[in-house]
C-alpha cells in the first residue's frame, strides 16, 4: 500500500487516505482539464497525452491502455456518425425542412419549428450533424422572412443540444453513462431509458426558448441586417487591360506575383463572351480583357498604378458613344459571369478540426491546391477588411468562396467547412431516403426489444447504408469525428484509473463533506451545477467520463441508488449553453449568427437554471433514490 499523505475525515464510516496514486491521477486530471479549458491544443491530443502519462506512471496497466478504442461507447459513437451521414445524403432533413417552412410567418412558430425539428433529429443522430444539416435551411428561411439569422441560429443550436438528451444515441455523454452503468454491474441503460427525463427537459427548454428565451438574444443581433453577409460588391472592381498595360502577355501566375504585396485578389477576366478563372494560371492576358479584382478601396488605386490598368470610364472624352456602349456591355458582363453556370459563390463556416483552423490563406494555398478563390471572410457577423493573406482562420469564421460549380461542394468538404446554402440532391439520393429511415428504425427497434446488442445493430445498419449507396465508401472515414473517437478511446482507461486508485471514493467523499450532511437532493443539485460548469468550458464527453465514476462514488458513500446520480451527470454534461467553446454547435453558429462570446449566457444561464429546476424532480421521480 502506498504511503498515505492525507486523511479525509469520513463522518459516517472509515477515514479515506490520499495515497501517492490518488495524488498523481488527480494531478493528471487537473492538468488535462486545464489544457481542455485553455484550448491551445486539440482535446484529442490532450486526452491521448493524458493516457500515455497515466500509463507511464503505472496508473493504467499497459495491457489496458488501448482497450478504450474498442469500447462499446467508442464504436457506438462512430456508427451513429456514419448513419448521420446517410440521413444527410439522402435528403431526409431537406424533406423535414420543406414541411416546417410554412411556420415561418410568425417569429414564435418560426423559432419553435426549427429548434423543435433540430431536437427531433438530434435525438437519433449526432447533434452537431443535425445542426449542420438544419443551419443552411434556417439561414435561407430567415432571409426569406426578412429576419436576422441570429434570431434562429442560437435557438437552433440549443434545440439540437436539448434533443440529444432524449435517447441513448442522442449524444456521447448518454452513451458513456449507459456503458459505465454496465461496467459497475447494474446493466446498461437502454435506448429509451433517457426519454422520460430527457424528454421533459427538452420540451420545457424548447418551449422556454420559443416563448421567452429568444427575446434575451441581444437586440442588435436580432435586428441586424442579414441580406448580405459580406457586401462583397463594394469590394469588387473591374479594370480594363489596355495596350499600354505592363501585364499584356503575362500569365495569371505572373500577375499574382506582381500584386503579392497589395491587399488584392484576382478573380478572373472577362474576354468577349467568356469568363476565365484565375485558376488557369497559364492563361495570357490580352488588350481588351476586363479583370475582375477583389480589393479594399484603398488598394484599388495601387493596383491600377502598379499594373497600369484603366478603371471603367477612364478612356477619355474623345471615345465614341458606340465604344462606350460596348465597354459598358463588357463591364456588365464581368459581374454577371461571376455567377455563371460553371462558377459558384458559396458561403461556408469553418468547422471544428478543419485543416484551415489556425492557418492563413497564404499557408493553405487555396487557389493553387484547390482551385478556389477566397473572396472575403466574416467573423462574428462582421466582414474582415484587413489583409486576407495574414488572416488566421478560427472555428465559426464564415468564408465566401468562389469556384467551379461541379467541384466547389466537394472542395468545401475537403477544407473541413460546412456550406451555408441548401444542397442540391440527386433524385437517386432522395429515393433512398425511406430505405435509410427503415434500416435505421429497424436497428433501433431490434435493440430496444433486446433482439440484438445496440452497438452491433448500429454497426449492421451502417454497413447496410454503405451497401445500398446512402453512404459512399469514401465518406465512411470522413463521417467519423476522429478527435472525439480518440478522446473517448484515451479517456475511458483514465476514467477507470480513477476507481482503481481510489480517487473516485476520495473525491466523492470530499463532495459529500462539502454539503455538511445535507440530504441527497442537495448533493444532486451540487453535482449538476459542477458538471454543467465543467461542460461549459470543456468537451461534454470528457466531462461525462470524469464525472460518471465520481457520481457513483457519491451514491455509494450515501448508500443510495446510483441511477439518479448517473442521470444527473448525463443531463448536465450535455447542457453547455453559457459559452461558444462548451459545445461544437455553439462554436459553429458564432460566425453565421454574428454572435459575440458574451451573448450566449444571456439565453444560456436562464435555460440552465430552468433545466436544474425541472430535471431534479423528474430524475427523483423516474429514478428514485
Amino acid at each position: 500500500m502506498p504511503e498515505a499523505f492525507f486523511i479525509l475525515s469520513h463522518p459516517m464510516d472509515h477515514p479515506i487516505a490520499m495515497t501517492t496514486e490518488i495524488i498523481l491521477i488527480c494531478a493528471l486530471l487537473v492538468i488535462a482539464m486545464g489544457l481542455f479549458i485553455w484550448g491551445r491544443f486539440r482535446y484529442d491530443i490532450v486526452a491521448f497525452a493524458t493516457l500515455m502519462a497515466a500509463t507511464a506512471l503505472g496508473l493504467v496497466p499497459a495491457a489496458d491502455a488501448f482497450l478504450g478504442f474498442g469500447h462499446p461507447a467508442t464504436i457506438t459513437v462512430a456508427a451513429v456518425l456514419i448513419i448521420s451521414r446517410g440521413l444527410s445524403n439522402t435528403g431526409v432533413v431537406d424533406m423535414l425542412a420543406a414541411v416546417i417552412q410554412p411556420a415561418s410567418k410568425r417569429v414564435i412558430t418560426h423559432i419553435g419549428a426549427f429548434s423543435g425539428t433540430a431536437a427531433v433529429l438530434s435525438a437519433f443522430m449526432n447533434n452537431v450533424g443535425a445542426l449542420a444539416l438544419m443551419m443552411p435551411a434556417a439561414i435561407q428561411s430567415a432571409l426569406a422572412a426578412k429576419r436576422s439569422p441570429a434570431l434562429l441560429l442560437m435557438p437552433l443550436s440549443f434545440g439540437a443540444i436539448l434533443g440529444g438528451l432524449v435517447t441513448l444515441i442522442g449524444t456521447p455523454p448518454n452513451i458513456i453513462i449507459a456503458t459505465y452503468r454496465a461496467e459497475i454491474g447494474e446493466g446498461a441503460f437502454t435506448m429509451f431509458d433517457f426519454t422520460p427525463v430527457g424528454g421533459i427537459v427538452a420540451v420545457t427548454g424548447i418551449a422556454f426558448i420559443m416563448l421567452i428565451g429568444w427575446r434575451l438574444i441581444p437586440k442588435e443581433r436580432r435586428s441586424a441586417s442579414s441580406t448580405e453577409m459580406f457586401d462583397i460588391e463594394n469590394y469588387m472592381t473591374e479594370m480594363n487591360v489596355t495596350e499600354k498595360s505592363s501585364i499584356v502577355g503575362k500569365s495569371f501566375h505572373e500577375l499574382e506575383s506582381e500584386i503579392e504585396e497589395i491587399d488584392a485578389v484576382v478573380i478572373g477576366l472577362a474576354r468577349g463572351n467568356r469568363f476565365i478563372l484565375s485558376g488557369r494560371r497559364d492563361e495570357r492576358l490580352q488588350p481588351g480583357d476586363v479583370l475582375l479584382i477583389e480589393a479594399s478601396p484603398e488598394a484599388i488605386g495601387r493596383v491600377s498604378d502598379v499594373l497600369e490598368l484603366a478603371l471603367p470610364g477612364d478612356k477619355g472624352e474623345a471615345e465614341s458613344e458606340e465604344e462606350e456602349e460596348d465597354d459598358e456591355n463588357v463591364h456588365a458582363s464581368a459581374f454577371s459571369r461571376l455567377s455563371a453556370e460553371n462558377m459558384t459563390l458559396l458561403e461556408a463556416v469553418v468547422a471544428q478540426n478543419s485543416p484551415l483552423e489556425g492557418r492563413t490563406p497564404a499557408l493553405t494555398r487555396m487557389r493553387r491546391r484547390f482551385g478556389v478563390n477566397l473572396l472575403a471572410v466574416s467573423r462574428q457577423g462582421k466582414p474582415y477588411r484587413g489583409r486576407l493573406r495574414s488572416f488566421r482562420f478560427q472555428i465559426g469564421d464564415v468564408l465566401l468562396l468562389q469556384g467551379e460549380t461541379d467541384h466547389l461542394p466537394d472542395i468545401v468538404q475537403e477544407l473541413g467547412c460546412l456550406p451555408l446554402a441548401p444542397r442540391k440532391l440527386l433524385g437517386a439520393s432522395r429515393r433512398l431516403a425511406w430505405a435509410t429511415i427503415g434500416i435505421f428504425a429497424g436497428a433501433i427497434i431490434a435493440s430496444s426489444f433486446n433482439l440484438i446488442d445496440l452497438t452491433v445493430a448500429l454497426g449492421i445498419a451502417a454497413i447496410l447504408l454503405v451497401a445500398m449507396g446512402s453512404v459512399r465508401p469514401l465518406e465512411i472515414y470522413e463521417s467519423v469525428d476522429w478527435p472525439v473517437i480518440v478522446l473517448l478511446g484515451a479517456m475511458i482507461p483514465v476514467g477507470a484509473a480513477l476507481e482503481t486508485t481510489g480517487a473516485t471514493e476520495f473525491l466523492a467523499q470530499a463532495m459529500v463533506d462539502l454539503t455538511f450532511g445535507a440530504p441527497p437532493v442537495v448533493i444532486l443539485a451540487l453535482l449538476m451545477v459542477v458538471t454543467m460548469t465543467l461542460s461549459d468550458i470543456m468537451n461534454n464527453a470528457a466531462t461525462a467520463l470524469v464525472m460518471a465514476p465520481i457520481s457513483v462514488g457519491i451514491a455509494r458513500t450515501l448508500e443510495v441508488s446510483a441511477d439518479p446520480f448517473l442521470m444527473t451527470v448525463a443531463i448536465a454534461a450535455s447542457c453547455a449553453f453559457l459559452t461558444p467553446i462548451g459545445h461544437q454547435n455553439n462554436a459553429l453558429i458564432m460566425g453565421p449568427g454574428g454572435y459575440k462570446f458574451g451573448d450566449y449566457w444571456r439565453l444560456g444561464l436562464p435555460l440552465e437554471i430552468l433545466i436544474l429546476i425541472v430535471s431534479l424532480p423528474a430524475i427523483l421521480y423516474f429514478w428514485p433514490l
